[in-house]
């Protein structure tokens, strides 16, 4: 079956910067998503059209096409008590708050006893991406999928 719109996808995919390995999905459950849902950046997510399962591609992302460039102003100071993640936290750590936009994964600069200065840039901000993927499985969605606008790993998704 070749990858169109409404097929649930799932891939694994290595990461990098360069020569830098940032990411590694093998030894993990494959990504899952719903094709033509905008559930992946659209330039990665046009790489999979017509793809079918074993298929080995490459896509590389401009910061413009994935998590934009990084902006130099985007400091917060953030109560430990709204960080989500890990009970104890030092500088260097990334850590997932929720915001009026949804959740977000902030990295942090300087933690102090209540609170924690924290960029707000996506770690991968201003970075040129390039993602090695290999095709896993490919279906058919099920109407479930279709009206949740997402993919569903086995045993559904609770709503």
């Amino acid at each position: 079956m070749q990858i169109s719109n409404n097929s649930v996808v799932e891939f694994h995919y290595r990461l990098t910067e360069g020569t830098e390995l940032l990411e590694d999905s093998a030894g993990n459950n494959p990504l899952i998503y719903l094709h033509g849902a905008g559930g992946l950046f659209e330039k990665m997510e046009l790489g999979f059209v017509d793809k079918t399962v074993g298929d080995k591609f490459e896509v590389t992302l401009t910061p413009e096409e994935s998590y934009g460039e990084r902006r130099e102003n985007a400091l917060q100071r953030i109560p430990l008590k709204h960080l989500q993640g890990a009970k104890k936290w030092t500088a260097g750590m990334t850590a997932v708050v929720e915001s009026n936009q949804g959740k977000q994964e902030v990295t942090l600069i300087k933690v102090g006893r209540f609170n924690a200065d924290c960029d707000l840039n996506h770690p991968f901000a201003g970075k040129t991406l390039t993602f090695d993927i290999e095709v896993v499985s490919v279906r058919a969605a099920t109407e479930d999928e279709l009206s949740h606008g997402h993919a569903h790993a086995k045993g559904g998704c609770g709503h």
